[in-house]
């Protein structure tokens, strides 16, 4: 039986590198566009002390500087200037201080730790329920359910050098089960599309793995039946989750019109074997909004870059290979010290928040546009410096009209770690959470550190609901 487990395995993993939800094919509330969500993060830390607006008042550097709680309004302000591509959309900006993560792993690689707010490691055993995307994507359901993007480390954390292939994320499906993610612009394409494919070969394939699926299914329920306890449970899980995926793809080819409408139009360089970095950022990006837009998703995590990401590709040092690590640890690349080179990958990073904004503003739907029921989430994967201790994780948020929290245009400040009043990553994706319908008490682990304090960790942000 291992053959042939094996391979269901490989089947259902190059048919959709997507195991599918309980609640996909549930219909969102008539009459309303569902909301969406993109998670951004990076890695090496995001200094708190870059997200500042350089025209603060005294007084609120002050605060700033110790940390104490406030509040401004973000078009009384100048952005950071690695941000300014993000100017004219100040309005629909939230710079988000002061929460905290220290019940998450810190350091070097994080794997499923910052949307899921638990200790991760590279064991599945340590991947204890859902991360916050999934959660989001049960209650908007979509075709694929969620999708996953990456620019995988060549070295260490996931993927170990993989950077093309398709493998285990930074997401998790549920308590044990990793998600999948796509790591080039060429295998996305290939995995996401190949339903309306104009390539003869790309659609033989496609047919054959639809008969494979068929077979599969059908052959591996009758097996269960003849089968007891453990044994029988697992066939049974992979019939069902191949028939799902069959479901999934008969919902896909009646979208065939749609989708072949936003097909990605990218240059053949995106979809080469070997490609810088930043257009390996672009690819997906592209790959990202023609899903979104398409309706295939309504989730979308991309990891733009992970500690042993060696980045090419940058702005005037488009010829150096960059190490994150040495980066972290202060080294400089050329004659750009560490800290201008940190400024240019935010700066990388805001401008595919930007094109994503843009092109979603330009998108009508329901009397606005695709961009006013969307939430855009950017942080780092492993709190606030390289060798961080999880005391602050930095959020930019973007988000629409239709956003349900009350945070938009502000700079946000919350009591810091140990104050009264501080919030971790729990509280803040609770508070999410809860707005968008998911009446969870608590989302995440508490941080038995804050316990000293006295302060209660659990639930939601309430000044963020309004």
């Amino acid at each position: 039986m291992k053959t042939r487990r094996d391979f269901i395995k490989n089947a259902m993993l190059s048919t959709s590198a997507l195991a599918l939800g309980p609640n996909l094919f549930a219909s969102a509330p008539t009459g309303n566009a569902p909301k969406r969500f993109i998670f951004i993060h990076k890695g090496n830390g995001l200094f708190p002390s870059a997200m500042v607006p350089p025209t603060f008042s005294k007084g609120e550097m002050q605060k700033e500087k110790s940390k104490e709680a406030f509040e401004a309004n973000l078009k009384n302000h100048d952005l950071p200037e690695w941000m300014s591509s993000l100017n004219e959309h100040k309005e629909n900006m939230t710079i988000l201080q002061g929460l905290s993560g220290k019940m998450c792993t810190t350091g070097h690689h994080t794997w499923q730790s910052s949307l899921g707010v638990y200790k991760a490691n590279e064991r599945l055993s340590s991947i204890k329920w859902a991360t916050v995307d999934f959660e989001l994507a049960k209650l908007f359901p979509s075709p694929l359910e969620h999708i996953e993007l990456a620019c995988f480390p060549s070295g260490g954390g996931n993927a170990r050098g993989n950077i093309n292939g398709i493998e285990k994320g930074f997401s998790a499906r549920g308590p044990q089960q990793p998600n999948y993610a796509f790591g080039s612009p060429k295998v996305a394409m290939q995995e996401l599309f190949k339903s309306v494919a104009n390539n003869k070969d790309a659609r033989i394939k496609y047919e054959l793995e639809r008969k494979v699926l068929e077979f599969a299914a059908k052959n591996e329920d009758g097996i269960a039946r003849q089968l007891a306890g453990l044994e029988q449970s697992k066939i049974q899980n992979y019939a069902e989750s191949i028939e799902s995926i069959r479901k999934r793809n008969t919902k896909i080819d009646g979208m065939a019109d749609v989708i072949r409408k936003h097909v990605p139009k990218l240059d053949e360089k995106y979809f080469a074997d070997e490609l810088s970095t930043v257009d390996r950022q672009i690819g997906h990006t592209e790959i990202l909004l023609s899903t979104l837009i398409s309706g295939m998703t309504n989730v979308v995590t991309f990891t733009v870059d992970e500690l042993g990401t060696l980045y090419t590709g940058l702005d005037d040092i488009e010829k150096e290979t960059v190490n994150l690590h040495d980066v972290g640890h202060g080294k400089s690349v050329g004659t750009v010290k560490a800290v201008e080179v940190r400024e240019k990958v935010r700066r990388q990073h805001m401008g595919l928040v930007d094109t994503i904004v843009k092109r979603l503003k330009a998108v009508p739907e329901d009397g606005g546009t695709m961009f006013d029921n969307t939430m855009i989430f950017y942080f780092p994967d492993n709190g606030e410096t390289h060798h961080s201790h999880g005391t602050e994780w930095p959020f930019i948020v973007m988000a629409g009209n239709n956003c349900k929290l009350d945070i938009s245009g502000k700079y946000i400040r919350l009591p810091k770690y140990g104050d009264e009043g501080h919030k971790t990553l729990g509280n803040w994706y609770t508070t999410v959470l809860n707005a968008y319908g998911n009446s969870v008490p608590h989302y995440g682990d508490f941080d038995t550190g804050l316990t000293q304090y006295g302060i209660n960790q659990s639930g939601n942000i309430p000044q963020f609901l309004g």
